[in-house]
């Protein structure tokens, strides 16, 4: 009697150290780690991390200085017009050249007040069909597709606000005097550069660089990831 009842006994036992064994096999084959990124998510981690990128982007270039002080942005005398610059220099103008190089970008500052809900509504009507080739690219591939995407429509936006600027900062007050006085001078070809157009490129060049960095930041930098989506897809 005895005998039979050790019998069964280890036939339970093993039974159960059978079962505990698939168990165990059953765990190791779960998948570990976070589950994988879904498309959704994917847009919604780049959406944001441009939204931060630009908002803190704006905030730095509107700042007095913004451009006018960070040499990566500044913006020098229209290279197009450099022979204007030697010339006035050389008739003692170099002061109204300086500030007239001062307003320029001040009105760059002063368009950048106005720059985020124009970037943000771009941000957020995109279509990014090829978002986890973004996310796995270089280290500005949104602010590349961004800007490829949204340039034109940026461009026809922002003009507006940079004429406005640089009215507001009177670009043209220290303009005048100096192309009048390049223009008076005998035998030259005379200057007219768009300085609209010239303000409104730099204006937009600068910004995206600052994006740029901004979007390094969050991939490289974990303290940048200032959301939960943030740390979930550039975290991965």
């Amino acid at each position: 009697m005895r005998k039979t009842i050790a019998i069964a006994a280890s036939a339970i036992l093993l039974i159960g150290c059978a079962e505990m064994n698939t168990v165990l096999n059953d765990i190791n084959t779960l998948p570990s780690g976070p589950a994988p990124l879904t498309n959704i998510e994917v847009i919604k981690g780049l959406k944001e991390a441009l939204s931060v990128g630009t908002n803190n982007s704006t905030s730095l270039t509107s700042k007095l200085d913004g451009f006018y002080k960070n040499p990566e942005i500044f913006i020098p005398f229209p290279p197009e017009a450099i022979k204007v610059k030697e010339k006035v220099e050389m008739l003692g103008m170099s002061s109204q050249v300086d500030k007239f190089v001062m307003t320029m970008n001040r009105s760059a500052e002063t368009a950048s007040k106005k720059a985020t809900p124009i970037f943000i509504n771009a941000i957020t009507s995109m279509s990014i069909a090829d978002g986890f080739a973004i996310l796995k690219g270089g280290d500005n591939a949104a602010t590349n597709f961004l800007k490829e995407k949204t340039s034109a429509q940026l461009r026809t936006e922002f003009n507006p606000v940079v004429k406005n600027a640089i009215n507001e900062v009177e670009v043209t007050k220290y303009w005048n005097p100096v192309i009048s006085t390049y223009n008076k001078i005998p035998f030259i070809e005379k200057q007219n550069p768009n300085l609209e157009d010239y303000i409104t490129t730099k204006a937009m060049d600068g910004l995206f660089i600052m994006i740029a960095k901004e979007e390094k930041n969050i991939r490289k930098d974990p303290l940048a990831r200032v959301s939960a989506i943030l740390k979930r897809v550039f975290g991965a």
